[in-house]
């Protein structure tokens, strides 16, 4: 159980966990989790940076209006980019990657402008 998960309630099936990556970060959620709901579970608040300034960016609303949590996911030629965080179903394996940084979203040189 995450720090972060409410430990009742909710939409998800707390007797199926599924393992997925973020940024190559091994992570974990359950069935019926968003990408969104199980990378706030696991405590990731920074998701992604803004497209001209490089400014931090978190979740900001849990519908299809999602301006923030755009995600690439699959890896290698299998990528599908800008997807809402919101709006991707969360499954077992999943590759989800931040965008708009480099080299990493922690520590990204755009930001510095």
């Amino acid at each position: 159980m995450t720090p972060f998960r409410l430990s009742s309630g909710g939409l998800i099936d707390r007797s199926r966990p599924l393992s997925f990556s973020f940024d190559g970060k091994a992570l974990s959620g359950f069935s019926g989790d968003s990408l969104a709901s199980a990378l706030l579970a696991n405590g990731r608040l920074l998701v992604g940076r803004s497209f001209k300034y490089h400014r931090p960016r978190g979740i900001l609303t849990a519908g299809s209006a999602e301006p923030n949590a755009l995600m690439t996911i699959g890896r290698g030629g299998r990528t599908e980019p800008n997807t809402r965080a919101t709006m991707q179903e969360l499954y077992d394996g999943l590759e989800a990657s931040s965008q708009n940084r480099w080299p990493s979203l922690d520590f990204d040189i755009g930001a510095f402008n």
